[in-house]
């Protein structure tokens, strides 16, 4: 089982920026878990579908970022803390929505609660 908790997300004025976090954790959740962690940000804008923003593998230290955002959004990670962090610059009213955690482990996949970001113009 994988508990996962986002936060820092907000209002914002279009051109400002964001750091969401998302910490793992759970009885059986430790270092090497997070590292062998498939760990990704969605988000689900006002009246449409989940769609996939970033994602990280830590034992590989590799990052993947959609084209939508790219440029302006970065995923990074703490394996430390279990924590993944998407730094967003440059936000833009369609940034707007809510961000959701997911987390594959052993092919289970686990998702947070989401943290909401609005993005005013």
């Amino acid at each position: 089982q994988v508990r996962l908790v986002e936060s820092g997300g907000g209002l914002v004025q279009a051109g400002g920026s964001l750091r969401l976090s998302c910490v793992a954790s759970g009885p059986a959740f430790n270092l090497t878990s997070f590292n062998l962690s498939d760990m990704r940000w969605f988000r689900q804008p006002p009246g449409k579908q989940r769609e996939f923003v970033a994602r990280m593998i830590p034992r590989y230290n590799s990052t993947y970022i959609s084209d939508s955002v790219k440029g302006r959004f970065t995923i990074s990670g703490d394996n430390a803390k279990s924590t993944v962090y998407l730094q967003m610059n440059s936000l833009k009213p369609e940034d707007t929505g809510v961000y959701y955690c997911n987390n594959i482990l052993n092919q289970v996949d686990y998702w947070g609660q989401g943290t909401r970001v609005t993005v005013s113009s």
